[in-house]
């Protein structure tokens, strides 16, 4: 039997606030790689239809958002920017849902042209409010060298602490036998004000691992929502002040 195509990754998040309140967590989470071409081989574990279950990749929470195939809405995507995998691989590094619920405040597409190279990186953001925003990282469909490198403004609202502006600067290392994800986001004025990372080991998708990571981190999804609410309102209680949501919209993708 041919090795699976799909990863999972047993990774610490960090988050780190420079100012107007300086503050830092962690949490643990564990991360799948999966590879949208071969979901009917994932382990049994993971369900991958609609329905309850204990470990579920659910499609509704990514892309479109109506549970419909991802391949070819990120095909379509892509090449609405100029961009041609010619049936290259996409893989989706995500959390999965854990007893029917999930959150993903950051999905990565990684998305390789035929040739195997890399050609864009689709960084899918969420909010806490059911909205949902892509940054493309693409060299106009030419090969990305890792690790990938690139900026984007900050267009999408994320957190009721700090304002849409400024701009994300990304660092994505090959997610291979390790993770690595670095992002920093420099404020309007040009200071550094937060850094984010997610970081760790990874392994092929089993359901031996998976029962591992759940054993790690029960109930993951869950307490990743309530971590983010606490932990916000332990900065809002330091003195970071509050920014409602703007009404303007936005485009889906920049």
């Amino acid at each position: 039997m041919s090795e699976t195509p799909h990863r999972i990754y047993f990774t610490q998040v960090m988050h780190r606030r420079l100012f107007p309140v300086q503050y830092r967590f962690t949490y643990k989470v564990f991360s799948l790689l999966l590879d949208l071409d071969a979901l009917d081989r994932v382990p049994s574990l993971l369900g991958t239809h609609k329905g309850f279950g204990l470990l579920r990749f659910a499609a509704e929470d990514h892309g479109p958002r109506d549970g419909s195939a991802l391949r070819p809405w990120a095909d379509q995507l892509l090449r609405e920017h100029g961009i041609e995998l010619a049936g290259g691989r996409i893989r989706l590094l995500c959390m999965p849902r854990v007893l029917g619920f999930g959150f993903n405040p950051l999905s990565l597409w990684y998305c390789e042209h035929a040739d195997g190279q890399l050609r864009a990186v689709l960084a899918e953001v969420s909010n806490t409010f059911g909205d949902s925003h892509f940054y493309l990282l693409a060299n106009g469909g030419k090969p990305l060298a890792w690790p990938v490198r690139d900026t984007a403004s900050k267009c999408f609202y994320v957190s009721p602490l700090m304002e849409v502006a400024g701009e994300y600067r990304f660092r994505l290392a090959e997610p291979d036998e390790k993770l690595g994800v670095f992002i920093r986001q420099f404020h309007k004025d040009g200071r550094l004000e937060l850094v984010a990372t997610q970081s760790g080991a990874g392994e092929p998708l089993s359901n031996r691992a998976m029962w591992r990571a759940l054993r790690r981190t029960p109930l993951m999804s869950f307490k990743v929502m309530v971590a983010i609410h606490w932990q916000a309102l332990k900065i809002w209680l330091r003195g970071a002040r509050y920014v409602p949501k703007p009404d303007s919209a936005h485009p889906k993708v920049t």
